[in-house]
């Protein structure tokens, strides 16, 4: 080792060696970075770029030789011969691409023989190149740092191409370069240190010899050159090759990210590209691969069970689709239930993209959605926009010797029960008879829940008679009609049926519907639990019906109301104790209309409200001016009575006309009752707490009376005029009455009889202990002018 410091130190210049080191290192960084761009690609361009790096680095190994010779000064003229001179460059390139080509075979040791090789085309190069030197001496060699010159090139090689190989990024470029670097350097200045020269005068230098200034100048100009550029390259395509990785890493991202499988194909219909999504998608029995034709695909699905149609006949659609340049999309359903939509798109040079869409479960939610929105989501039977649909298209269908009849079918007493038991009660009730109908109905007659208790069938009647549509809706009526056990409640409700015909009550859905709807009516005015066909002069009832609404509405505007008053008698005391506040309407045309006119088509349309909280008012501000402090009644509309606003109402009557609240008595029938119970009580119990008395009217006639009497305290109970009309006719009559009246006196309740009109009634009332009378014997409803003469008057005045 002391040999070789001595040649470095005292026979080199050191300036030189610098500028050689640098060469060496540039060199080094050029090889690992190039041969780092030909691991990182395939096939012909790997070949481009290990030639250029065998190029490269053999170049850079050589030049580093000569410029570092250029340095060696052994005080003598020297020169290099030409021939042997180009060989060692050979040499570099030559062993240095086997070395290479071994290391990027990336098995076990292949990184480490590389490198060997590559040393030992180090030292090759290196002593091919000192034969090459031209000087008056003989050369001698020390083998044992010869040996030590090849043994450290091979070493340091070694471990820089085991590194370059294993790992990637720039410290490790940077190490590898370093160590490749100390391989050619470390056997550049061993081997000149094993060198000896001894003068020979009989050897003279070849005049035609290279000058040692000119050559290793020109190759430091050459070698920075053509390094510098090898290096902007590589650095340059590892720049664009991160770029598309980059971009490869985001397309592969995107694809396997994709909710849609994708596929491309070339011109033949075989696979260039897929994704994950498509293989899980389409459900092969065997991994798709790249090549693979699209008509084994197709094979592959219809063996697997998910394609019906022939794979030849489609295979060969989509080629000449493709071919065709045309785009194209389509649904198709597998023999297993799944619904795909295939979207294909031509490419430009051939071949196409194919995406792949699984939509059962949207499919199966833009059902639900159409079923939702033409079903009734409580019965799941059609709703009124799909029963117009078929009504249409079977009248569009019809023949002639057919009969499209349209029925609708409203539900008696249906409200009473869902106040009284409740909502799930009333929903289980509509699902019962929603079955019972459809129990009833034939295959192709349409049963539909056109909203609340109403319902509609279309039946096609193969017979013009409408006797078919009377035995159904007779059928219909019976089975509705039969009772029904929902979650122990024994329950009995009834039917109506309104029928139209066509063509004889029309042609178009609306116009059978709107006449079915008025025949239903009619049903229900003559006593419900039955059917009605639709008739000419229904039209104009339902006209009149709708004129009647319309002034009826106005009237109120119009002060066309008036309050009447009946008095009502105590028969202990003989004398008026209070009067009953009944309204009656002054059409300014039709005279005098009585309210059994037109109450309940004002309770029907809700305008019952406003009328009766303009009777309290009138009757309040009436009463506050009666010279007697007698009361005043006022009956109150089980929709009147459901407003929210009534307590408010009544206290505010009562304020603006200054009527004391143990003068107003308000009436209210079993109906009202049967109401939400919980809340009606709190009702009353609200309205008795604020002064007021309540009566309960037409006693008897309604549900769970005696119950109501117990869980509140009335202050008077109205015994019905239906019971004191056939009070001298009928036993029943009498003991019902009698029955009120004892259960009054037990109760404390003063009990009132209601149409008394003979004096054989009155006595029999009397004798039965009722309290109080009222009726056309003693007065009819009088308008309020005439109620202080009936006060002054004293005694009632019996009426012949």
């Amino acid at each position: 080792m002391f040999q070789v410091f001595n040649c470095l130190t005292t026979e080199h210049d050191w300036r030189l060696v610098a500028l050689a080191s640098a060469v060496c290192l540039l060199a080094s960084l050029v090889a690992i970075s190039l041969f780092n761009r030909a691991q990182a690609t395939q096939g012909k361009t790997r070949l481009v770029w290990l030639a250029l790096d065998a190029t490269a680095a053999g170049f850079g190994i050589w030049a580093t030789h000569f410029i570092a010779m250029l340095a060696y000064d052994p005080s003598w003229g020297v020169g290099y011969n030409l021939g042997l001179t180009i060989i060692s460059l050979v040499f570099a390139i030559v062993i240095t691409v086997i070395g290479l080509s071994i290391a990027l075979l990336k098995t076990n040791g292949s990184a480490v023989a590389g490198g060997v090789i590559i040393g030992v085309g180090i030292g090759a190069m290196h002593y091919t190149g000192m034969m090459a030197l031209e000087v008056a001496d003989r050369f001698t060699w020390s083998p044992g740092l010869v040996l030590a010159s090849i043994v450290l090139g091979c070493l340091f090689a070694a471990a820089a191409f085991r590194i370059a190989v294993n790992h990637d990024g720039p410290r490790f470029t940077v190490a590898a370069a370093i160590l490749l670097c100390m391989a050619i350097l470390s056997h550049h200045f061993t081997a000149m240190g094993a060198l000896v020269l001894v003068p020979d005068p009989t050897l003279a230098t070849d005049a035609a010899s290279l000058s040692p200034t000119s050559l290793s100048l020109t190759i430091a100009g050459l070698a920075t050159m053509i390094l510098g550029m090898c290096l902007v390259a590589a650095l340059g395509d590892r720049r664009s090759q991160d770029q598309l990785r980059q971009q490869k890493m985001l397309l592969d991202t995107a694809l396997e990210n994709m909710s849609q499988g994708l596929c491309m194909f070339d011109a033949d219909g075989r696979i260039t590209l897929f994704n994950e999504r498509f293989v899980s998608l389409m459900r092969f029995s065997k991994p798709p691969r790249k090549g693979m034709s699209l008509l084994d695909l197709l094979r592959d699905a219809r063996r697997f069970g998910e394609l019906d149609a022939e794979p030849e006949q489609m295979f060969e659609s989509i080629l000449n689709a493709a071919q065709t340049g045309k785009s194209s999309s389509k649904v198709i359903a597998t023999s297993r239930g799944r619904v795909l939509r295939i979207a294909e798109q031509p490419m430009q040079g051939g071949g196409w993209v194919a995406t792949f869409e699984d939509i059962t479960e949207s499919r199966k939610a833009q059902e639900q959605i159409a079923h939702m929105a033409h079903h009734d989501a409580l019965t799941e039977l059609p709703n009124r926009t799909k029963f117009r649909e078929q009504l249409e298209l079977a009248l569009r269908r019809a023949r002639r010797d057919e009969n499209i009849c349209v029925l609708c079918i409203d539900l008696d007493r249906f409200k009473e029960i869902n106040d009284s038991l409740g909502h799930p009660i009333g929903d289980e009730l509509l699902k019962e008879v929603s079955s019972r109908l459809l129990g009833c109905a034939r295959d192709g007659d349409t049963v539909a829940r056109l909203g609340g208790d109403e319902f509609a069938v279309v039946q096609i009647a193969n017979s013009p008679d409408a006797s078919a549509a009377s035995a159904f809706a007779g059928r219909i009526v019976e089975v509705l009609g039969a009772p029904y056990d929902i979650q122990g409640h024994h329950i009995v409700i009834g039917a109506s049926v309104g029928i139209a015909s066509a063509p004889e009550d029309g042609n178009d859905p609306d116009r059978l519907l709107k006449n079915a709807d008025m025949a239903l009516y009619r049903a229900k005015e003559d006593g419900r639990g039955n059917y009605r066909f639709f008739e000419a002069g229904m039209d104009a009832r339902a006209q009149a019906r709708r004129l009647m609404e319309t002034e009826l509405r106005a009237a109120l505007a119009r002060d066309e109301f008036e309050v009447y008053y009946q008095p009502i008698h105590n028969l202990e005391a003989n004398q008026i104790i209070a009067f009953e506040a009944l309204v009656r309407w002054n059409h300014p045309l039709r005279g005098m209309i009585l309210p059994t006119s037109f109450i309940p088509l004002a309770e029907e349309t809700g305008l019952i409200v406003a009328i009766g909280d303009w009777v309290l008012r009138r009757a309040c501000a009436d009463a506050a001016s009666w010279s007697r402090d007698v009361c005043v009644a006022v009956n109150l509309s089980p929709v009147q009575f459901r407003n929210p606003n009534l307590l408010t109402s009544v206290i505010a009557a009562l304020t603006a006309s200054g009527l004391p609240a143990r003068r107003l008595e308000l009436e209210i029938t079993e109906s009202v009752l049967l109401q939400d119970s919980d809340a009606t009580l709190a009702k009353l119990h609200s309205l008795r707490e604020s002064g007021v008395k309540i009566s309960m009217d037409d006693f008897g006639t309604g549900y769970s009376s005696l119950s109501y009497l117990r869980s509140f305290p009335f202050d008077r109970i109205k015994i019905d005029r239906s019971f004191v009309n056939e009070l001298a006719t009928r036993d029943d009559s009498m003991a019902i009455v009698r029955a009120v009246t004892g259960l009054g006196k037990s109760l404390g309740i003063s009990t009132t009889a209601e149409g008394v009109e003979t004096k054989e009634q009155l006595a029999l009332l009397r004798s039965e202990g009722c309290t109080d009378v009222q009726g056309y014997l003693f007065s009819a409803p009088r308008p309020a002018a005439d109620v202080e003469r009936m006060l002054r008057s004293g005694r009632p005045r019996v009426v012949a």
